[in-house]
């Protein structure tokens, strides 16, 4: 167990980022993968410690087009990378989604394909994107297919949530 404790840990946010909580994030994750609105994006940027590496970020795009879920859209997200990577203090790594749920395989390789493709697109025009953070536990076959770099799958580690009221 100690050498665990000697590892490097790299702290990633995944959510919404509200913007008095910005300040937080930029002095303490490594990674933000939900980025989705250039004021935050503004925000991390000038609060990020001088003395800290630039912060790697994702920009969140809202693929399944869900009033539910964050994100840009894919059209709007061109646009928002182009402004994050002229940032200072941020580095832009890649995009991030969570697509609407799907059983079908098929299906669910739709909205992994879009991203990367929207990736690809994004590179033509000079960014330098290494990262696909996409795909869960239920869907992350279809992702890592689609070419996910980071995928979450907390349930299959650790089991389903329990939302009962305990």
């Amino acid at each position: 167990m100690s050498a665990l404790r000697s590892l490097p840990l790299e702290w990633h946010f995944i959510g919404p980022i509200q913007g008095n909580k910005t300040r937080t994030i930029a002095e303490n994750f490594a990674w933000v993968h939900s980025l989705d609105r250039l004021k935050i994006a503004e925000r991390l940027s000038s609060q990020r410690p001088p003395d800290l590496p630039s912060l790697n970020v994702c920009i969140q795009v809202n693929v399944s087009g869900e009033s539910s879920k964050s994100g840009a859209t894919p059209e709007d997200a061109v646009q928002l990378a182009q402004h994050v990577a002229q940032l200072p203090h941020l580095k832009l790594r890649g995009l991030m989604a969570i697509p609407a749920p799907a059983q079908d395989m098929s299906a669910q390789h739709k909205p992994f394909a879009q991203l990367r493709e929207l990736m690809q697109h994004l590179n033509t025009q000079g960014l330098q994107l290494d990262t696909l953070s996409m795909g869960m536990s239920q869907d992350m076959e279809a992702a890592i297919l689609e070419g996910a770099t980071i995928v979450r799958v907390g349930s299959a580690i650790f089991g389903q949530r329990d939302y009962g009221e305990k």
